[in-house]
């Protein structure tokens, strides 16, 4: 997917999020978020589309130093679904007028505004589906923008040890985890060092493997659902894939 493709994805994630709170009650608690309800969440969600947009219109070359941002919230949490599709309008606006091709910093790999554009794409969808959950509905995620999240989110937690400290302690002697869709191609495979982890060549030969499909495998690496239920194919060294999974919440 391309920045324009994750541009418009954030529209439309946001749109299937006010869809799915403006219908509920907000103070529904959020099992996904423990903690949070559905006000929480749609908040949280909104003031991450605005503190990006702002990072944006900076264009920072460096780690901001405060995260100061007018997030203009409604008195009332009723109002908090019209002012999350505000928050992507505005959004919108942003990307629009940016070069997301300019060099920029960023947290993760890709040091271009465009980084953040994709990363307030998969913000969006996994509240959505946080949302969606909350009110026992099923998620369901286009298989091609699972694909690009699952890339997305394994490129780039390596560097999320400031935010993430548990994937610090991802470390073991030289085994690796492989990713695999069932419904479709797509792999990815994980190496771990004694001195961290990061993405290897597809092919590699892999210690354990997880298989799924890509909208599954993208809730997974998110915490979202249980590795252990019948969504997912574990095969191969089930202690490499606990480490994995106690140590890489996002």
């Amino acid at each position: 997917m391309n920045p324009a493709e994750h541009g418009a994805a954030v529209a439309a994630e946001t749109d299937r999020f006010v869809a799915t709170v403006k219908a509920a009650d907000l103070t529904t608690p959020v099992p996904t978020c423990p903690g949070w309800t559905l006000a929480d969440l749609t908040r949280h969600t909104g003031s991450v589309h605005r503190w990006f947009s702002e990072l944006l219109r900076r264009r920072i070359q460096q780690p901001p130093t405060s995260r100061d941002v007018d997030l203009r919230l409604p008195a009332d949490s009723d109002g908090y679904p019209d002012w999350l599709a505000d928050s992507a309008a505005e959004a919108a606006a942003v990307f629009a007028a940016t070069d997301l091709e300019a060099p920029m910093w960023a947290w993760g790999v890709d040091q271009h505004a465009r980084f953040w554009v994709r990363r307030m794409l998969f913000e969006t969808l996994v509240h959505r589906a946080d949302a969606e959950l909350a009110l026992g509905l099923s998620p369901r995620i286009d298989r091609t923008l699972a694909a690009d999240g699952i890339d997305e989110f394994l490129t780039n937690l390596p560097f999320a040890s400031p935010f993430a400290p548990l994937t610090a302690q991802l470390r073991a002697p030289h085994r690796t985890i492989r990713f695999s869709c069932t419904d479709g191609d797509h792999a990815w495979v994980v190496g771990l060092r004694p001195d961290g982890f990061a993405l290897v060549a597809d092919d590699a030969e892999a210690d354990a493997t997880v298989r799924g499909t890509a909208a599954d495998l993208l809730l997974l690496l998110y915490g979202r659902l249980d590795r252990h239920s019948e969504a997912f194919g574990l095969l191969g060294d089930q202690e490499l894939l606990a480490h994995w999974f106690a140590h890489s919440a996002f």
